[in-house]
Order: structure tokens, then sequence, then C-alpha cells
């Protein structure tokens, strides 16, 4: 496991091969938090893509700048966001909006039904 440098995320590879973003509860991702979780995303990932669930179900606030991040590429496979509010559902579709990469991503609100998403198309 291991913490961001920001310190507002854990990042690891779980026993299925799925990375998992966990943010804080309370947390407001600013760009460079969301720069920091990406390039920690890249370095688990090397060489080998694995999906990716993003647990931001407790977050405060996504800045514009940290959406943009998020809609780059990156080394996922494919991006499964997990929320539990209808401002998650909002923050989670302008990111997958800005995100034109053919990777697959979707929002969930069920942690079971992202993973078994991110499982069976890996």
């Amino acid at each position: 496991m291991g913490t961001v440098e920001s310190g507002k995320a854990e990042v690891f590879l779980d026993e299925h091969g799925v990375l998992q973003l966990k943010w804080a509860r309370g947390a407001v991702i600013h760009t460079n938090d969301a720069e920091a979780a990406m390039r920690r995303v890249n370095e688990l990932c090397g060489q080998t893509e694995h999906p990716l669930l993003v647990d931001m179900a407790t977050t405060s606030t996504v800045s514009r700048g940290a959406r943009a991040v998020f809609a780059r590429p990156c080394r996922a496979s494919q991006v499964a966001l997990l929320g539990n509010s209808p401002v998650d559902k909002v923050t989670a579709t302008s990111v997958l909006s800005m995100n034109k990469t053919s990777r697959p991503k979707r929002f969930f609100s069920s942690r079971a039904e992202a993973m078994t998403w991110l499982m069976t198309r890996n």
C-alpha cells in the first residue's frame, strides 16, 4: 500500500490485480493531488496495465484542474469511479466526459458492481 505524496489518498494493487485508489474522507482534491495520485498509479502499473477503482465516495471537492488531470491517459486498462451521492455522480460524469481515451470507464455506486465490471473486462 502506498500513500500519495499529498497524503490525501492511498493507492495499492490488490490480490485480484486491481489498482485501488482511495481518497481520504473530506479530501479537497487539487491539481497537485491528482497529479501525485496518477503518478503513483502509473508507477504501480509499470509496463503492465491494470484496472483501476477510484473510490471518491467520501471526498469533499474535486477542482477543475484535478478533473483535467484525471481526464489524461494513464496506465490503467479501465477505470471505475465509485461514489455514493448525486454530487459524486456529477463530478464523475464531468471527469468521464472530459476523458477522450478509448479506455472503458464508468461510474458506480456499488463497490461490488464496480469490482465485477473491472474483473470481467480485465
